[in-house]
């Protein structure tokens, strides 16, 4: 059969690109996810909302650790592109609250809102980022320890934020895309309506020299095999930038089990953020 991209025929590229072929326990572990955001409210309270925009979507949902003048790491949540909401993305909170630092999970639109259109997307998820950074003292944050967390879809958009200029202190991105030409051959062509713009400007690989700040680079070994392949092409290519960048593999595990880790402060996504903020692992102020 033709290879319609390196060395995939198009069945295999779609494959490729659909969790549920390499993630059996999908629904599990997403059951489990929204299960443990529950609990995480209920011990720590109701989050307080902000907005960053104009629509109702356009807010963030902070959890508050005790300390003022804390790190923050804001969260992007994934559902490839067009899923998920930051209520569903607490199950995090109470980690980082332990460990002294604010968690905000970002809401915006997603894909099949934007009739296929990931430039909205890209451009909300910039603008939340910029509002917590020029809000932080508002949140009871250090404006100067800023940090952006990212799984699946939304590794891809903070990896988009990454090139913007934004005060930033690190970025952590999960099981993430860099480069949409898989992608825009793949089956999620089907819901996303990818152009030669859209595919350029939102491909953070081929963007290096915008990235000022480090970045940690984490993906399973139970991944698809684009998905590992993309996690690695991109912190190979910020390597031979010069760019600050580390890459983490995470052993035995698949593409939601990762992001479940960043609930764990020893799990390996969790372990990751923890370190780039300069945290350690057990409970904070």
């Amino acid at each position: 059969m033709a290879k319609v991209f390196l060395d995939y025929t198009q069945e295999e590229l779609d494959r490729a690109y659909d969790q549920s072929a390499y993630a059996p326990n999908r629904e599990q572990i997403l059951s489990r996810i929204a299960h443990t955001s529950e609990l995480a409210r209920r011990r720590l309270g109701p989050a307080e909302r902000f907005s960053y925009g104009e629509t109702a979507i356009e807010g963030l949902e902070l959890y508050r650790a005790k300390a003022e003048r804390a790190p923050i790491c804001v969260f992007v949540h994934g559902g490839a592109w067009r899923a998920g909401l930051a209520r569903d993305y607490a199950f995090p909170a109470e980690t980082f609250v332990r460990a002294g630092a604010h968690y905000a999970a970002l809401d915006f639109n997603n894909v099949l809102e934007t009739l296929g259109d990931l430039m909205p997307m890209a451009e909300q998820v910039r603008r939340g980022i910029a509002w917590v950074c020029r809000n932080a003292e508002r949140l009871g944050a250090d404006a100067r320890r800023v940090y952006v967390a990212g799984t699946s879809s939304g590794a891809h958009l903070a990896g988009v934020a990454a090139t913007s200029n934004l005060p930033v202190k690190g970025y952590v991105l999960g099981s993430g895309m860099y480069d949409l030409r898989g992608p825009r051959l793949s089956k999620r062509s089907a819901y996303v309506k990818f152009t030669d713009a859209t595919e350029d400007a939102l491909s953070p690989q081929r963007h290096l020299e915008r990235i000022r700040a480090p970045l940690t680079i984490v993906y399973g070994s139970l991944e698809t095999p684009e998905f590992q392949r993309q996690s690695k092409d991109f912190a190979d290519a910020l390597t031979r930038a010069g760019k600050p960048a580390e890459i983490i593999r995470a052993e035995g595990y698949n593409h939601f089990e990762v992001t479940e880790t960043l609930a764990n402060p020893y799990g390996v996504l969790g372990r990751a953020v923890l370190a780039m903020m300069k945290l350690n692992s057990g409970s904070g102020p």
